[in-house]
């Protein structure tokens, strides 16, 4: 196990030394980098500034998917990339990324040819390659979900996509990358690049954020990635290199299983305005969005998180309301809402819905940039920006054309959980889910509630994976904070019992800490956010 008390301290003392690689940014897209660099025999450093996963990478629509949306778009290269990538993490992460049915319902108000959304079907699954889908009558839709309307129903078509816990996977791949022997330090904010005498930036200048007054140091290193994200212009800027990406928001609410429910996924078109969204069966609850708005400047001052506006919310209850009508959806079935950014390469299209997904990789002054691009594609990014960094530093590396960024699972033989749930534990936690059930007493194996989450997660995670804040234990190491009525405060109690001492927190710093959590759910993530 790595990550348990004292791992911060062990990795900032040994950073006085020349990295063959610095990577900057703790999402997905910075451990996929580090994770293909570490597996190409390279000393890596991967820096995040917040906790890992806590931008984009845990506040993503939760699948892997090619984006039918995309397609519908003529984003016809971005689609294919995905898909293909898609089949990749179903091959190479079974339990974390599942397969999951989509069903495709047209209107007669949506004004499109159902033959048009057919070819389209078929032209997804022609891009895997593979032949799974069907179009189903109003009588099949209805026995699927009760709820869902079925007049004024055109056809409906059934595909395959996937579903995942994004967090989760981020997680993996940097304790996999670790294990292979690189460096992952959160908390740990770039104030500055550093660069040698021609110019080229070669280093970073860092400052703890988990301590006050903060530490600091200046890390060398051969090559430095700019993995951040949307906030990869704030990087370039130390260069004085000008900003090229459009933030946009896209937002999420979570609703009780039983108020919503969904057996499998839906595609649908908004009535007002025709975009693409989603609502998914996820980890025991239902979700349902994304909207694409443009995320205003003045919202980030002070670091805060993105939330949904009032605005996003009732954009997503009217579609609810027009696909459930008999529900009679609203802000009161809400569970919790969050909202992510989107590192979208600015092309100036007149909607923020017309913006490719498209990533690209740019070195200025020997900062490889790579950003755009989705939470599908990290692998295909990683790539591409790990041969860009060796042609920048002259390593001479090879770079596996099989490289592994999920270990193959191997469950642990135990007759301590059922089969699903060891699946389950196995997809998140890999080499390590025998730790996870180690860790457990009395009790611990049983799920939280209606969840697939075993109160042994808490232990595990309180003791071996880098929670620095409670937030990060209750909204990304393990989702209890987006699945649970009032972000599981009701379980705060219990859950202190099992990981205050596993974190070695004095009860000063635990009332602290929930203190925070309680404003930190009710500002960014409640039904209602933004209202501190």
């Amino acid at each position: 196990m790595m990550w348990q008390q004292g791992w911060r301290e062990q990795i900032w003392s040994g950073l006085d030394r020349e990295w063959d690689m610095l990577v900057i940014g703790g999402g997905i897209t910075g451990a996929g980098v580090a994770r293909l660099a570490a597996a190409c025999g390279l000393e890596v450093l991967l820096v995040e500034a917040r906790d890992f996963a806590f931008g984009t990478s845990s506040r993503s629509s939760k699948l892997a998917h090619g984006g039918f949306r995309y397609l519908y778009n003529r984003q016809y290269q971005v689609t294919y990339e995905s898909v293909q990538q898609r089949e990749e993490l179903l091959r190479e992460a079974a339990g974390l990324v599942t397969p999951l049915a989509f069903n495709l319902p047209n209107y007669e108000n949506y004004h499109i040819s159902s033959g048009l959304l057919h070819c389209g079907v078929v032209i997804y699954d022609l891009m895997a390659p593979k032949w799974d889908h069907q179009k189903l009558d109003a009588e099949q839709v209805r026995q699927k979900f009760e709820h869902l309307k079925t007049d004024y129903m055109l056809a409906c078509f059934r595909y395959q996509d996937a579903v995942l816990d994004d967090a989760r996977l981020v997680l993996r791949v940097i304790r996999e990358a670790a294990a292979a022997g690189a460096a992952a330090l959160n908390y740990a904010r770039v104030e500055n690049l550093l660069r040698d005498r021609t110019g080229r930036v070669r280093g970073v200048a860092l400052r703890d954020t988990a301590c006050a007054p903060g530490r600091t140091a200046e890390v060398k290193a051969k090559v430095v990635v700019n993995a951040g994200g949307p906030w990869s212009d704030e990087i370039r800027a130390n260069l004085g290199q000008p900003a090229r990406l459009r933030k946009l928001r896209g937002s999420h609410l979570i609703f009780d299983r039983a108020r919503l429910p969904i057996p499998e996924a839906l595609t649908i078109f908004h009535p007002a305005d025709g975009r693409a969204m989603f609502a998914l069966p996820w980890e025991g609850a239902s979700l349902v969005g994304t909207t694409d708005v443009d995320h205003a400047p003045e919202l980030e001052s002070g670091y805060q998180e993105p939330f949904a506006s009032p605005a996003e919310t009732d954009y997503i209850l009217s579609a609810l309301d027009f696909l459930f009508p008999s529900l009679h959806l609203n802000p009161a079935d809400i569970v919790s809402s969050f909202a992510g950014l989107r590192p979208i390469i600015n092309t100036d299209a007149a909607t923020p819905s017309k913006e490719s997904r498209a990533h690209q990789v740019w070195n200025e002054d020997g900062l490889i940039t790579i950003t755009g691009g989705k939470l599908t594609t990290f692998r295909l990014m990683a790539r591409q920006s790990v041969a860009a960094a060796l042609a920048e530093c002259g390593l001479e590396r090879n770079i596996p054309r099989r490289a592994r960024f999920i270990d193959a699972l191997s469950l642990p033989e135990t007759e301590s959980v059922d089969a699903e749930m060891l699946k389950f534990l196995g997809g998140r936690h890999g080499a390590e889910t025998g730790a996870v059930l180690d860790c457990a007493q009395e009790g611990e194996l049983e799920p939280v509630g209606l969840l697939p989450n075993p109160w042994a997660e808490l232990r595990f995670a309180a003791r071996s994976e880098g929670v620095v804040h409670l937030d990060d234990l209750l909204l990304r190491r393990v989702r209890l904070g987006m699945l649970l009525p009032e972000g599981g405060l009701a379980l705060l109690p219990r859950i202190r019992r099992i990981v205050q001492p596993e974190l070695g927190w004095s009860d000063q710093r635990w009332e602290m800490e929930e203190k925070e959590y309680r404003r930190i759910w009710k500002t960014y993530y409640s039904p209602a956010p933004g209202k501190p």
